[in-house]
């Protein structure tokens, strides 16, 4: 059940992990393995009966401490299905949107549901190749950022700038939105057209970019050598091909002695844990290079793999 997204950076490598799947979703947080897919676990089709307990399919599969605490949920559940006004109501917007509240309840925006199609979407970016415009973003602000639009990407040709900040997409305001939510909304099928509102520094109004989206292709590691014989290595993803071409780079690099390397991980969209251990292990001699915790109180530890090139 364990799978993720994303990675964070103290001093030279942490990389933490959060994970789920729930209702056909999955909750991600900073990294998780690809070990095995999440069962699914369906919601109710129907309200349960008039009182404010559960049916009693739904008690076989709860246990008895949780009935009660779920009472106020199965009457709200069920005076929605009896008293609005828009009938039939959609019980698999309900249960997302219940979810989605109770991520938020845990006020970290690392932690949230996503929807199946986002999961996929999500999990081709980490192959090199996904569907979008084109930009690398910051999530960690207000309203998501463009930071730098990729080079030849329907971002880029459709006028983004670093530090446009999108506060509304397709007409949905943005505001109050985790940033990260927001960046799932951009993304969707080649071909369709996605209207950002950009509010740029500098102009006196927010104003609308419609953008067709596009598949996208980008390398997860490549370097270069800078002046002063400084080498430069950008890691934008953690996934099945991230470690060859990090090799790739470090082959071409090395051999001019550098005499100091820059390790780019910003915008890094996470991915794999196994990949995260390698390219750390390729800077680090030895020791630790991270723990993952779990909430029951287990802890695995993941060693530097020997042989690192630097």
């Amino acid at each position: 059940m364990n799978k993720t997204l994303k990675v964070a950076l103290i001093g030279l490598f942490v990389f933490i992990i959060a994970l789920g799947a729930f209702a056909g979703g999955l909750v991600v947080g900073h990294i998780f393995p690809f070990d095995n897919l999440p069962a699914e676990i369906a919601p109710s089709a129907g309200a349960p009966e008039q009182e404010a307990t559960a049916s009693p399919e739904q008690e076989a599969a709860t246990p008895e401490e949780l009935q009660t605490l779920f009472a106020p949920f199965w009457e709200a559940w069920t005076l929605v299905h009896e008293n609005y006004v828009d009938q039939p109501v959609d019980d698999v917007a309900l249960m997302r949107g219940a979810i989605d509240g109770m991520m938020a309840a845990l006020g970290d925006k690392h932690s949230s549901y996503m929807y199946p199609e986002e999961y996929k979407l999500a999990n081709e970016s980490l192959e090199g190749s996904y569907e979008g415009i084109g930009a690398y973003v910051d999530t960690t602000t207000d309203y998501l950022t463009i930071t730098s639009p990729i080079s030849g990407s329907p971002a880029e040709e459709a006028g983004l700038l670093p530090g446009d900040k999108i506060i509304a997409i397709d007409g949905e305001d943005m505001t109050g939105i985790d940033a990260e939510l927001a960046r799932r909304k951009v993304l969707g099928p080649a071909g369709s057209t996605v209207v950002l509102t950009i509010l740029r520094e500098g102009k006196d109004a927010p104003f609308d970019v419609s953008i067709v989206r596009a598949r996208i292709t980008i390398a997860s590691a490549e370097g270069e050598m800078l002046e002063g014989n400084i080498a430069y290595i950008r890691v934008a993803t953690f996934g099945p091909n991230t470690t060859p071409e990090l090799n790739a780079a470090l082959n071409e690099l090395m051999p001019q002695k550098p005499k100091a390397i820059i390790l780019d991980l910003r915008n890094n969209d996470g991915g794999y844990l196994q990949t995260s251990v390698e390219v750390a292990s390729q800077f680090m001699g030895e020791g630790v290079v991270l723990h993952e915790q779990y909430g029951d109180g287990k802890r695995d530890t993941y060693e530097v793999i020997p042989g690192g090139r630097v």
